[in-house]
């Protein structure tokens, strides 16, 4: 497919997809800041009312400790093309607020109901093998459902639905942390928050993230297939998987005793190396990716043999950035940096186009990452590729 871009008037009457009406901007922010909180001031005074301020003050400061662990991971799994601060910000505050909230009080319910006709030991066991594995998953994966489903223009493969389902569950798991610490030390004192601490949040920190991950790789897979088929099938397939294996993770807890430690041992351990091993191929994967999809503008002028090995590989990224530091400082390292996430974008934009149809905010948004290309090459060289 050869390299299109629309002319300078008709870039100019096309209205770019990004934009909106700044009441409506203004609005929906609104809406947003206000819910999540609201959600924030209920959990806040619902875990100091149970617990008290001083032992929901330690436990959130120690379910913390993992974030610093997990958010640098995505993070860095996220690095060749970043997704926006603000939707990064919202898969958290989603997993923290709504998917903890609305999974607890579904979880709770569900205990109730279950217990009507069982024993108790019974019902905590159903409700922590099958009822929360299914509520949980669920929650979290609908948000990275609902970013695909209404931003799809910012949903460019695994890589994104890994990174926003990973973000989604380190907010879940923090607030469950809270409430998992804060009950130990409430029954247990500081012996028991100890060894609740390690178990949760030293052990197994990449608990949630794991298994909401096959949700996210699973509709990545569906936003970049063509099957219509596939389509519907990874998700579901991804989903299911999620459950699985956090339904094992809460067995290994009800069994308990030489139970958890088998479990984490053969199954557990292994799911975690695996897990290692997709974030590290998916990372590598998308630098050849944007390699491939950036060759066409090179062939069209707009890019360098060079600077596409460049983009390919974040290495070499990291060693553009330290020239462009050294060479013309801040405001060329700013270039750089602006230079390579609008490479990044521009190869994903790319690759979209095909295998979905070609619309005129494609050309528009192709035409003006060109731009932004060339003005930040001038920025840190004065010199563009002609």
């Amino acid at each position: 497919m050869s390299v299109q871009v629309p002319s300078g008037a008709h870039a100019a009457q096309t209205r770019p997809h990004r934009s909106r009406s700044a009441i409506r901007l203004w609005l929906v922010a609104a809406l947003v800041v206000t819910g999540f909180g609201l959600l924030a001031l209920s959990v806040a005074t619902y875990f100091g009312a149970t617990y008290g301020v001083q032992i929901t003050l330690l436990s959130v400061l120690a379910a913390a400790i993992p974030l610093g662990i997990v958010v640098p991971t995505f993070l860095w799994l996220d690095r060749f093309e970043a997704e926006p601060t603000r939707l990064l910000l919202i898969a958290f505050l989603w997993g923290a607020l709504v998917a903890a909230v609305l999974a607890a009080v579904t979880n709770t319910s569900a205990l109730a109901v279950i217990e009507a006709v069982s024993s108790a030991q019974e019902a905590r066991a159903v409700t922590a093998v099958v009822v929360a594995p299914v509520v949980e998953e669920s929650l979290k994966g609908l948000l990275v459902l609902l970013i695909w489903w209404r931003m799809r223009r910012e949903f460019d493969g695994i890589i994104d639905g890994m990174v926003y389902a990973g973000i989604t569950a380190a907010g879940f798991a923090f607030t469950e942390n809270i409430q998992y610490l804060a009950t130990a030390y409430s029954e247990g004192g500081a012996e028991m928050l100890g060894a609740t601490f390690v178990l949760r949040c030293l052990f197994s920190p990449f608990a949630h993230p794991m298994f909401t991950v096959a949700t996210g790789l699973g509709i990545g897979v569906a936003s970049v297939s063509r099957s219509r088929w596939l389509r519907v099938l990874a998700p579901v397939l991804g989903w299911l998987l999620a459950v699985i294996g956090h339904g094992l993770w809460n067995l290994a807890a009800v069994v308990g005793g030489e139970g958890i430690i088998t479990i984490y041992l053969l199954v557990e351990v292994p799911v975690f190396l695996g897990f290692l091993a997709l974030v590290t191929w998916a990372r590598r994967s998308e630098g050849r990716l944007i390699g491939r999809h950036l060759t066409a503008y090179v062939q069209a002028g707009w890019l360098s043999a060079a600077e596409v090995g460049m983009l390919a590989s974040m290495g070499r990224r990291r060693e553009a950035r330290h020239w462009a530091r050294v060479n013309t400082g801040r405001a060329g390292l700013a270039a750089m940096r602006a230079f390579q996430d609008t490479a990044s974008e521009l190869a994903l934009l790319r690759r979209r186009m095909g295998h979905t149809p070609v619309d005129a905010p494609m050309l528009a948004d192709e035409h003006a990452l060109l731009a932004a290309l060339v003005q930040a090459r001038r920025n840190f060289t004065g010199l563009a590729v002609t």
